[in-house]
């Protein structure tokens, strides 16, 4: 149950950074996972465990690192359009 748990709110924390940078991911549901996790990494190996923690998530650091994750990999999928164009 807390693997179905960490999911959600990895998708949540992906879905949110997408919002906020402005910028779909490629992937849908699983782009966003992907990226909560990652992002959630990135971040808590940056920042810290601070903020509430929820399913083993910091949700401010993981959030911070998703946005930063979701920015870079979409400067990089512009790029890659660019250059086949």
């Amino acid at each position: 149950m807390s693997f179905l748990w960490s999911l959600i709110i990895g998708g949540i924390i992906g879905w949110l950074a997408g919002i906020i940078v402005g910028r779909d991911l490629p992937g849908g549901i699983i782009g966003n996972i992907i990226a909560g996790f990652i992002g959630a990494w990135i971040g808590q190996a940056i920042l810290g465990d601070w903020g509430p923690i929820v399913a083993d998530f910091a949700i401010l650091p993981a959030l911070i690192g998703a946005i930063a994750l979701v920015f870079i990999v979409s400067l990089v999928m512009r790029s890659m359009r660019k250059s086949t164009d």
